[in-house]
């Protein structure tokens, strides 16, 4: 699922297992960026956030176009930051769950307060939080994407079902301009990144999040790596600096990509993605850099998801946003991608829409269920990898 239980530590701790991140233009007030995280799976109306945790948006600015004769995103080393927090839950009225308040702090310092619940968000200066328990936005028949994995075959039956259906999760959304939230002046195209690190002096990197389903896609699965196939890689990979990846480690990344993104092209009969004379496959180091690509001069679009860096590898201009939007169906997109990169009917798992799709107006993500299905006689791993 997405980035839900996206290896063994966030597995153990979900209040720091980011879930989903968006970043998309918004579709109510033009030129201002929207960035979406959500945390914590599965989670019950009354979860509250940790105090004891940093959700961090990161920001760079970006240029396309060639590296070594490969498409590439040159991602500048100028950042912005925002940080957002949140206190210790007090008491309410003996009527009332606890009370719990947040602090959003920019790039540049201005800090934002705000109380956990408030329907409305805050506004201040044209930036807009919130922070709650919302109806976790993403959509996707986990068995089926499962028993892919599993089965090592394309299903043949595809009921599609909902697996989050009515499931929560707790989401900080934040609004603004670039200028505003990042202190980034005069570009359009960037690079973002969500993160959970702890708080204090020694800030050690918990989770982060760029593209959804890296690691529960294209890197759980160990049958396929011939050269680490006993190693779950998912932990060291989450504690990287998205845009700065320690050579420690990198030959072991792209080993596993290599090998699942071979043995996903491979499920229907042909080859759409050949491998170069290294046997790296033409995807890898593009979803390496695993971050969100969205342009700002581009209007909102709900379907824009990889546009851009498909019409990178294409040698042709972009048309959309990119970036990724509340409701746009990532699995099959990712999916069609992998298995046959538009040269066939595509995989679908059916499910092609959320239940209740978000809306286009602030806070966009919808409102808790009220009443959440309890969850199987399954640990968040097993469910990541049932048939």
């Amino acid at each position: 699922m997405s980035d839900h239980g996206s290896g063994p530590r966030a597995s153990a701790d979900p209040v720091m297992d980011i879930t989903d991140f968006y970043a998309f233009p918004s579709p109510e007030r033009p030129g201002n960026l929207v960035l979406v995280m959500n945390v914590f799976p599965f989670a019950m109306p009354t979860a509250l956030f940790s105090d004891a945790i940093d959700h961090r948006f990161r920001l760079r600015p970006v240029k396309i176009g060639s590296s070594g004769g490969r498409p590439a995103i040159a991602v500048s080393a100028s950042e912005g930051v925002i940080s957002v927090t949140f206190g210790v839950p007090r008491p309410g009225d003996a009527s009332s769950q606890p009370v719990q308040d947040g602090v959003c702090t920019t790039a540049d310092g201005e800090t934002i307060a705000f109380r956990v619940g408030n329907e409305r968000g805050t506004e201040h200066n044209g930036l807009r939080v919130f922070a709650g328990c919302r109806l976790d936005s993403f959509f996707i028949d986990q068995g089926i994407v499962g028993g892919i994995r599993n089965s090592r075959r394309l299903p043949s039956e595809i009921p599609g079902r909902n697996s989050l259906l009515g499931h929560n999760v707790l989401t900080i959304v934040v609004e603004g301009s670039v200028a505003r939230l990042f202190g980034i002046e005069d570009n359009s195209l960037f690079a973002g990144v969500a993160e959970t690190t702890t708080i204090g002096s020694l800030q050690v990197r918990i989770e982060r999040v760029g593209r959804p389903e890296i690691k529960n896609f294209v890197m759980l699965d160990k049958t396929a790596d011939t050269v680490n196939h006993d190693l779950e890689i998912r932990d060291l990979y989450n504690a990287e600096d998205a845009f700065e990846l320690m050579p420690d480690y990198v030959g072991a990344y792209r080993a596993r990509l290599n090998s699942n993104l071979a043995f996903y092209d491979g499920l229907d009969g042909k080859i759409d993605w050949p491998l170069d004379a290294k046997g790296n496959h033409p995807l890898m180091e593009l979803l390496l850099a695993d971050f969100l690509v969205v342009d700002m001069s581009k209007p909102f679009d709900d379907d824009g998801y990889f546009e851009i860096e498909r019409a990178l590898l294409r040698g042709v201009p972009h048309e959309t946003c990119g970036g990724r939007s509340l409701n746009v169906d990532i699995v099959d997109k990712l999916l069609s991608l992998l298995v046959d990169n538009g040269n066939g009917p595509g995989v679908t798992d059916g499910v092609d829409r959320a239940t209740v799709p978000a809306s286009r107006t602030f806070p966009y993500a919808q409102p808790a269920n009220p009443n959440p299905p309890s969850l199987p006689s399954l640990s968040l791993p097993s469910l990541l990898t049932a048939t």
